[in-house]
């Protein structure tokens, strides 16, 4: 797969293929990166923290995050507040990173290796409880806007990679968890797992 180089944006979350990522910059290293990817029409990368704070400080210990994430593609951006950037962004390829080098102002910079996209894979009939789960769960958005969804169409129910990442974003598992699936190379063991943990909460029906 392609190796590029690209900035880093660590976060304390998992950003997954599809995903919507909405954030708000206001460190000047981020400012001037969300304004390079618009003009060079380029992403970031988002990789999780392991250590070290979103928000830098002069006491804050230093940023060290795993060595895997998401491309990340700037959809829109508002300036409401002088300083403040609401920005949100779409998950693409994963990647994982092969290089990394913190810049004087702080941003970091990598090259990353693409993983390759999760082939489409029909879901098979014993695991189709988490689709069916995950069409109640979009149904009863209806009386919410579009904008506010934590889902965004195009909704792709009967592939096993888009149902398993969706679930990854909407259940609460640890950090660690989510990064462990999104790297997993299989689309329905990772489907399998989601539906084992959705089935132990009850929120598969037959």
């Amino acid at each position: 797969m392609a190796t590029i180089s690209l900035p880093l944006f660590p976060l304390s979350t998992v950003l997954f293929p599809d995903g919507v990522l909405p954030l708000q910059v206001f460190e000047a290293r981020y400012l001037d990166m969300v304004s390079r990817c618009l003009t060079e029409d380029t992403p970031f990368g988002v990789v999780l923290l392991t250590q070290g704070h979103e928000v830098r400080t002069r006491t804050t210990e230093p940023e060290r995050f795993v060595e895997g994430g998401t491309l990340a593609t700037v959809c829109d951006t508002a300036a409401t507040t002088p300083g403040l950037l609401q920005v949100v962004c779409r998950g693409g390829a994963r990647f994982e990173v092969k290089s990394s080098q913190q810049r004087l102002n702080g941003l970091w910079m990598a090259e990353v290796e693409l993983v390759e996209d999760d082939h489409p894979v029909r879901i098979p009939s014993e695991l189709q409880g988490a689709s069916d789960a995950l069409d109640r769960v979009l149904a009863s958005l209806h009386d919410v806007p579009q904008e506010r969804w934590p889902v965004q169409p195009p909704f792709r129910l009967e592939d096993c990679g888009w149902v398993a990442n969706r679930w990854c974003e909407l259940l609460p598992l640890p950090n660690s968890q989510k990064h462990n699936m999104l790297m997993l190379d299989n689309p329905v063991i990772r489907l399998e797992l989601l539906h084992d943990v959705l089935d132990e909460h009850g929120l598969i029906t037959s």
